[in-house]
């Protein structure tokens, strides 16, 4: 039987769990590159035109797959290079990542076979020497330390908490990402840095705030309960220090809104503070969701002319955050009526519980939610688990809950178009 409270205690970590497939590492690389030193320089002025990686027709003769070419160029000092594609490693054998220099040339490459939406974000890790020798127990710590962002490709994201951008390999059939893009003509909306005390987490927490354009912001509905409500429909994203400073959810929303996609809408978007801040509290905690529910919403209903009708009002997170949106959507049905989890850590937690809220909703009533789920296919630790969930939810009646598999790992990149479909699906009919 489930536990009613929450596990304490458990390990800051996912599973520790093998591959259950190879990396689809190709032997040869799918484009021909030159075997003296000489050519080289005429190889790489042709990757700086063209950027990387390089893409060429599968060797195995699909349409729908490509050879996908990661290239670093070296110098004299480099003893390996190291590539970590989102998801498409195995931590477990990490010399599987290492790449191949060409022969008397700085060139070093590594191929992988993959579909042609693929999307992913990357790294590499070089090693100019000055470590521990590769046989060493502790090289591999210490060249995960030696992050470098691709030169070659001028599409980056923002990294995760600091350090240099990641770089980001989109192929030709993978979703685009043009709605977060600013656009001319489009009226904005505006966003604004807060500071909410908060008893249930015992601090401070910084939230920023969207606002709709000024003529999408209608009047807060009256105070007789048989009018319509028409307050702004909600939401409520986790992480919000990543997702508006660093990635511009403002934009999104307003060319969703501009294109009649979603309707003008309120985002509160409460800070994660560190990674250790995260742990503690996208774990189920009640204290969090009470936050949530009980402050935070309330809270921003003092700023701006919000619903309280849970059936426009979402909550969304990815990774811990989406199992935290589920778990505060479960928690107060009255206030969240709408949860969107993308890659969310369903999993939870590593021990004797897992699957600890899975388990609740399969013993709990049919409540009145809404759920989107959406995952990687390379994300062989949350799969498993998130289609456990995706069968519970059905057999506990929530027939209308979807599940959404998308070719990619636990990668913002991933997550920015998964977020925009989410809002659609969501909030275009909860508004109805």
């Amino acid at each position: 039987m489930t536990p009613l409270a929450p596990p304490e205690g458990a390990p800051h970590r996912p599973p520790r769990l093998p591959r259950p497939q190879p990396v689809p590492r190709l032997p040869e690389p799918g484009v021909p590159l030159p075997r003296r030193p000489a050519s080289a320089a005429d190889f790489w002025a042709g990757v700086r035109r063209r950027g990387t990686p390089l893409l060429a027709p599968d060797p195995h003769g699909s349409p729908e797959h490509r050879a996908v070419t990661f290239l670093w160029r070296g110098s004299p000092a480099t003893r390996a290079v190291q590539v970590l594609p989102n998801k498409l490693t195995d931590p477990r054998a990490p010399e599987g990542n290492l790449m191949t220099r060409a022969p008397g040339t700085d060139i070093w490459h590594w191929t992988v076979r993959l579909r042609d939406d693929w999307r992913g974000t990357y790294v590499f890790h070089v090693d100019d020497g000055g470590g521990p020798a590769p046989e060493d127990p502790a090289y591999w710590p210490w060249l995960r330390r030696t992050r470098r962002t691709d030169p070659h490709n001028p599409h980056t994201l923002p990294a995760r908490w600091s350090g240099e951008p990641v770089s980001c390999a989109e192929l030709p059939a993978a979703p685009a990402a043009d709605d977060w893009l600013p656009r001319p003509g489009v009226a904005r909306g505006t966003v604004t840095e807060h500071t909410l005390p908060s008893a249930h987490l015992g601090g401070a927490r910084r939230v920023w705030l969207y606002a709709p354009p000024p003529g999408d912001r209608r009047p807060a509905a009256p105070d007789n309960a048989s009018a319509p409500d028409t307050g702004l429909p909600v939401l409520v994203l986790l992480d919000g220090e990543h997702w508006q400073p660093r990635l511009g959810l403002a934009h999104l929303l307003d060319n969703l809104v501009a294109d009649g996609r979603i309707p003008p809408l309120a985002a509160v978007l409460p800070d994660s503070v560190d990674a250790a801040t995260r742990w503690r509290e996208l774990t189920c905690r009640p204290a969090f969701a009470a936050f949530l529910a009980g402050e935070l919403l309330p809270w921003a209903a003092t700023l701006l002319p919000l619903t309280d009708d849970p059936a426009r009002t979402l909550v969304a997170g990815q990774s811990l955050g989406g199992l935290t949106a589920a778990y505060a959507a479960l928690r107060a049905p009255h206030r969240f009526g709408n949860v969107l989890a993308q890659s969310g850590s369903f999993w939870w937690p590593d021990g004797p519980s897992a699957e600890w809220l899975t388990g609740r909703i399969a013993a709990g009533p049919r409540l009145p939610i809404r759920f989107r789920l959406s995952f990687g296919t390379q994300e062989w630790v949350a799969l498993p688990a998130a289609r456990r969930l995706r069968d519970a939810l059905a057999a506990a009646g929530y027939a209308d809950a979807v599940h959404r598999e998308f070719n990619g790992g636990h990668d913002y990149l991933c997550w920015r178009t998964e977020l925009a479909d989410g809002l659609v699906e969501l909030l275009a009919r909860g508004d109805r």
